[in-house]
């Protein structure tokens, strides 16, 4: 065979450390996109929905999400969620958006899996402006009241 196992032990080891670090610096970059992008967004959003009666709230799971709800109008009922997930071991900032929703105050919530922010690159996530993740929202919650108030079942 020929091969000095000794030196494949080692790299093994290299790479081994090189991934748990990209690890951590994702999830120190997926607090930081939280705490100055997708937070600020949230609150800014949140304060504009009271103008129509919506009530709205976040929360957020360290390392693994962000989630944005949004009430029925004058209700204490969810209609939407947008969630921004870092999926698990993850070693760059793909992020991925999940809808959930519910057409009528007494459905069940409907969900789906979408990527975030089309053509957003992992480079380019750190670079959003709370806008750029505010039109997002609305657009799919735009989306997902104008479907279910269309929806004949």
């Amino acid at each position: 065979m020929g091969s000095d196992w000794k030196k494949d032990l080692a790299t093994f080891f290299e790479e081994h450390a090189i991934i748990e670090t990209s690890k951590k610096e994702t999830l120190d970059d997926f607090d930081q996109f939280c705490e100055f992008i997708a937070e600020p967004a949230f609150e800014k959003l949140s304060e504009a929905l009271k103008d129509f009666g919506i009530a709205s709230k976040s929360q957020k799971t360290r390392g693994k999400s962000i989630t944005f709800t949004i009430n029925f109008p004058g209700s204490r009922i969810d209609n939407f969620h947008y969630s921004i997930c870092l999926p698990k071991n993850s070693i760059e900032l793909r992020l991925a958006l999940r809808i959930r929703g519910r057409k009528d105050k007494g459905s069940i919530m409907e969900e789906k899996p979408l990527p975030f922010i089309d053509g957003i690159i992992p480079a380019g996530v750190l670079k959003l402006k709370k806008e750029d993740i505010i039109q997002d929202i609305i657009r799919h919650y735009r989306d997902f009241v104008l479907e279910a108030l269309t929806s004949s079942r």
